[in-house]
């Protein structure tokens, strides 16, 4: 299976689908913007930077926002993303799939309740990280990679933070992240784990359908920001 080149238009399963080949292979993607979202450069990092932006706020249905920030090191292709999503008081509660999966948790690679850590898909030298549901493989596993979510009420903002190494046979020249969202529905989530967060909860696999993406713009890693 190869990945195209990344767009606007690209369709959200086929997006997932290369990222499902790219955990297999240890390699890298990209994806498009929902609907009706809208992104605005956010805060300069410092005088010498001159345009480069290391924020950007993403603006997402029901009045959410999901604030960004990047901080990359060339060197070792390390990346820190900082982040803030806000649910307003009138918004549903909203489910942030940002937590990993039920079996990461099993063999001990993640506490849960903690974020996990992104799926990567290249496409030249762009590179996507992407937190999101993704559907059951084919086979399927004797433990399935069951998508864990973070609930978010009504008035209530979700503060998060990752570090990640970007892997990638070329240099990355541009890079953006994704973070899958929807509507939380008691009747659609598993109640949470004993001794976990009780805002953490799983879901089935569906929720790859159902769930909608909030992507930022790209960061130019040569220009130092979005």
């Amino acid at each position: 299976m190869s990945t195209k080149r990344l767009g606007l238009g690209l369709r959200h399963d086929a997006r997932v689908g290369s990222l499902l080949l790219a955990l297999g292979v240890a390699s890298c993607a990209q994806a498009d913007l929902p609907s009706g979202t809208q992104l605005h450069n956010g805060i300069a990092a410092s005088a010498a930077s001159g345009a480069a932006h290391t924020k950007t706020t993403i603006d997402g249905a029901n009045g959410v926002k999901l604030e960004v920030e990047f901080r990359y090191q060339t060197q070792s292709r390390a990346v820190e993303v900082n982040y803030r999503l806000h649910n307003p008081a009138a918004a549903p509660p909203l489910a942030v799939f940002d937590r990993g999966d039920l079996h990461t948790v099993q063999i001990g690679r993640q506490k849960l309740g903690a974020i996990g850590q992104p799926g990567f898909v290249t496409e030249g030298n762009d590179v996507e990280m992407l937190h999101a549901a993704l559907p059951l493989p084919d086979p399927a596993p004797t433990s399935p990679p069951t998508p864990l979510a973070i609930r978010v009420a009504p008035g209530t903002t979700l503060s998060g933070r990752f570090e990640s190494e970007i892997w990638s046979n070329v240099e990355p020249k541009r890079l953006r992240w994704c973070v899958d969202v929807m509507a939380f529905d008691d009747k659609f989530f598993d109640a949470p784990a004993r001794g976990g967060d009780p805002q953490v909860y799983s879901a089935p696999f569906a929720a790859a359908e159902a769930q909608k993406m909030l992507c930022t713009p790209w960061f130019d890693i040569a220009r130092g920001g979005f």
